[in-house]
């Protein structure tokens, strides 16, 4: 049995893929075995009636150290 859990995070980037892949770095200095990312939110910051950045808040799932499978 494996045993996974869950964080949650707000990431910023220049993209939609820049911001989860922002997210998935900045988790992986701490955290081990991420298997996935749910994006739950996006959001973007206009400037001058153009998008500057987007900002994702997602969910981070990694296998527990110990587990099997």
């Amino acid at each position: 049995m494996s045993l996974a859990k869950v964080v949650e995070l707000l990431a910023e980037g220049d993209s939609i893929e820049n911001a989860v892949q922002s997210a998935v770095n900045e988790a992986g200095e701490t955290v081990r075995n991420i298997r996935h990312v749910y994006v739950n939110e996006i959001q973007a910051h206009v400037r001058d009636g153009k998008v500057s950045k987007y900002r994702v808040n997602c969910k981070i799932t990694f296998q527990v150290d110990g587990s099997r499978d």
